[in-house]
């Protein structure tokens, strides 16, 4: 590969940890030490501010504003919508005999921060030195409450080690705050309040008119003065300091977005603070606690080195395993059918929050295998937003549904024609996700009052946009953008032919099985949508004479023309030149046969049972050279088929790439946030990549190949109120069923029979 690891954290199995500040790596550690809760979030950034390079980024999942755009030409979008960052509730300020703590600025030392992956906990300590000798010990700990979604918690520890006296601290919550990429305030004011141990505001976005209520109980000791004007609300207190007394100051916030406004949603932040001022901060740390445990119990992954010579790396393996289950946890559970997965999730304004086809082809086997009614949730979001994908159909001169590529609220956000119009991805990937998500839950209840009338639409918004090419004498995508966003305005992509094929049929499948089981569900459904009598006949006709370009040997060719194109060698490329997109004028990254990120492979990896190994092999061969990974998504493809195919070397490499992706910097770009739908396919690395897990047979298929420098390899999966727990050696693996009813699966190809005694499988 032609990037390297930037490594700055030290590794600990169960903690990251940063010794010592460098300002290089500011938003970098801001974004790591990221916290959330799937309704709120937090970048790492300082409490107390100060002049350091920081994206300073508390966000709400759903906020967002929006901005009107000038549309050249039909089909473009005239409108797009971001998220925008919500109230802080962090900020601090301390001062010392007039000077203000500031670590851009200040005299300090002894700074460590880590986030505590088993208490849910984000700690930072130091020592400050102010300019006339006196030194406070500071320890600032936060944590966002994953049972009470809307609660989130500070404590700030002071200590003097060298005099007696006061320090100035004042604490507030503010929606005077800016988004970096607009530079503009988003926020209207509405309503504020202050009293000495309470800070309450409530203000509401410009153009979207959504609200948000922010409060904070707080224990300053002393006497404490409030201010209150515009956006922000603040209480400051002189804090008496002395030697061996250390001092706390605590601060329970609510931020509450429930869809309510004005007085009502005032009420609710009333009636929220209420209830979160009977617990302490404690007894909430406490709590916090018991449910990462909870959680690691039964998601935990655990790597064990085969010896200590390989202990360093397989420790930061484990590190990163653990760090992308954390971060999957806190950023989705399930909660809100309103939500999605947002490409960064609430850790950055980069792709301004939006949720792109990743969530289903790249998200869903997680929540598929540790909590199906997530799974379920996610593809409920699409349900909901299947208004906005009809009229996005439209604006495309197309029937049905087109649902699109970048989204908060399910309107197409996206700006740039190329991806919006060209990318048809999204719409497959929802079907693939139904798919996937019936054949391995047989939800049929779903299936018939939901998915069916997506899968309808979504074929019919195939079958207006194929062509059909007279030349050849078959159906195929015409100006299209594949997976591969190096390339676009290509024809007859093959990812995109191959996974309109597949959604095509089965879409004609459900209906003809819906009206032997569900005649009456079946009836209102082409009542509602008004199918024509033919258009499942046609859809299988399309299907059926769909072009996938593809050479004797079963080498796909990634769209036509492709193997024609200049060849560029990618380990030729310097590291300084990554991202591509920051440093390469736009045209020239089209301009050869190198790829962002799996394209063929893409789909060898979402339908594989259907593609023999020899198949897989000499698509891999031929793609796995050509392919920059400057998607955060392709290591772990690339990783699960290298396994596949036993070369596991390089499927190593590729693990070590995708777990560590933002840990390491590997695509420099970790300061916009966190890669969390990559982080996603970490996981599939591990339970698809070295377990050999295959989801998309008649049954659950293995064939676990174990890297050589580890010695055991532990995890487990949820399938049909079952749980599966597996334990790979070098020699053998051992499954068994800790939850539920007996289960046939293959391993290595021969069918083996679970059940709550261990059985062991020899390596093949």
């Amino acid at each position: 590969m032609a990037k390297a690891a930037d490594v700055y954290f030290q590794v600990d199995p169960w903690k990251v940890i940063e010794q010592g500040f460098d300002p290089a790596y500011a938003r970098v550690s801001e974004s790591i030490f990221s916290l959330g809760n799937e309704s709120i979030g937090v970048r790492g950034c300082f409490d107390e501010g100060g002049h350091v390079d920081s994206l300073r980024g508390a966000y709400t999942n759903g906020i967002y504003d929006m901005e009107k755009l000038s549309r050249s030409y039909k089909g473009i979008i005239d409108k797009t919508h971001f998220m925008i960052p919500s109230a802080e509730w962090l900020m601090t300020t301390i001062s010392v005999d007039g000077e203000t703590l500031d670590l851009g600025q200040s005299q300090f030392s002894d700074f460590t921060r880590e986030l505590d992956l088993r208490a849910g906990t984000l700690t930072r300590r130091f020592l400050w030195t102010t300019k006339s000798g006196k030194q406070i010990r500071l320890t600032f700990l936060r944590f966002l409450d994953m049972v009470h979604r809307e609660r989130a918690y500070q404590r700030i520890t002071l200590e003097a080690l060298n005099f007696t006296g006061s320090a100035t601290v004042t604490s507030g919550v503010s929606f005077d705050v800016v988004h970096e990429g607009r530079q503009k305030c988003f926020w209207q004011e509405t309503r504020i309040d202050a009293k000495p141990d309470c800070l309450m505001a409530q203000s509401r976005t410009t153009l979207s008119n959504q609200e948000e209520f922010c409060g904070a109980w707080l224990t300053l000791p002393g006497e404490s003065t409030t201010f209150a004007e515009g956006k922000t609300v603040t209480a400051t207190a002189d804090v008496l300091l002395a030697p061996g007394q250390a001092v706390q100051i605590d601060k329970r916030v609510v931020v509450l977005f429930n869809g309510r406004q004005g007085d009502d949603l005032w009420q609710s932040g009333l009636d929220a603070m209420a209830q979160s001022k009977a617990v302490s901060l404690d007894d909430a740390q406490a709590a916090q606690r018991a449910y990462w445990d909870a959680y690691w119990h039964t998601s935990d992954i655990c790597i064990e080195p085969k010896d200590e010579s390989m202990a360093e790396a397989v420790a930061a393996e484990q590190q990163g395993i653990r760090f992308c289950s954390f971060q999957l946890a806190q950023t989705y559970n399930g909660g809100s059918m309103r939500h999605n997965i947002g490409a960064k999730g609430l850790t950055g304004e980069a792709y301004n929050g939006h949720a792109f086809w990743d969530t289903e082809s790249c998200c869903l086997p997680f929540y598929l295998f540790t909590n199906p009614e997530a799974a379920k949730s996610l593809l409920l979001f699409r349900y909901n937003t299947l208004p906005m994908a009809l009229e996005r159909a439209k604006m495309l001169d197309c029937k049905g549904a087109c649902y699109p590529i970048a989204t908060l609220n399910g309107d197409e956000a996206c700006p740039l024609w190329q991806h919006a119009s060209l990318q048809l991805q999204p719409s497959t990937a929802v079907s693939y996700g139904i798919w996937h998500y019936v054949h391995l839950t047989d939800d049929k209840t779903f299936l018939y009052r939901y998915g069916a009338e997506m899968l309808l639409q979504i074929a019919r918004f195939q079958a207006t946009r194929v062509g059909f090419s007279e030349k050849i004498g078959k159906y195929g995508f015409f100006g299209v953008m594949g997976p591969d966003e190096f390339h676009m305005m290509v024809n007859n992509n093959a990812y995109t032919n191959y996974m309109g094929m597949r959604a095509l049929r089965y879409a004609a499948d459900v209906l003809d099985a819906m009206r032997a089981d569900a005649p009456e569900a079946y009836a209102a459904l082409c009542e509602k949508v008004e199918l024509a009598p033919d258009e499942p006949a046609q859809w299988r006709h399309i299907a059926d004479n769909m072009y996938i370009p593809e050479t004797p040997n079963h080498l796909f060719e990634q769209h036509d023309g492709f193997f024609e194109l200049p060849h560029t060698d990618i380990n030729s490329i310097p590291v300084s030149e990554f991202p591509l997109y920051d440093h390469w004028a736009y045209d020239r990254i089209y301009r050869t046969d190198m790829i962002k990120q799996p394209d063929v492979l893409m789909f060898l990896y979402l339908y594989n049972s259907s593609f023999d190994t020899e198949t897989k092999r000499i698509n891999y061969d031929f793609y796995q050279p050509r392919t920059i990974h400057e998607s955060s998504l392709s290591p772990a493809i690339h990783s699960i088929l290298a396994a596949e195919l036993d070369k596991m070397d390089e499927a190593v490499s590729f693990f070590g790439y995708a777990t560590r992706l933002d840990l390491d910097n590997y695509n420099r770009n970790t300061r916009e946030g966190l890669h969390i739908t990559s982080i996603a396919m970490a996981w599939a690395n591990i339970v698809y990549g070295f377990a050999g897990l295959r989801s998309d047979d008649t049954m659950l298929r293995f064939a676990p190949r174990l890297p050589e420098r580890w010695k055991r390899l532990t995890f487990s999966v949820m399938y049909r109120g079952r749980v599966i727990a597996i334990s790979m050696g070098a020699d053998k693996t051992v499954f068994q069923l800790m939850q539920g009813d007996k289960l046939a699966v293959q391993v290595y190809g021969e069918t083996v029979e679970l059940t709550d005694e261990p059985i062991s499988v020899q390596r093949q």
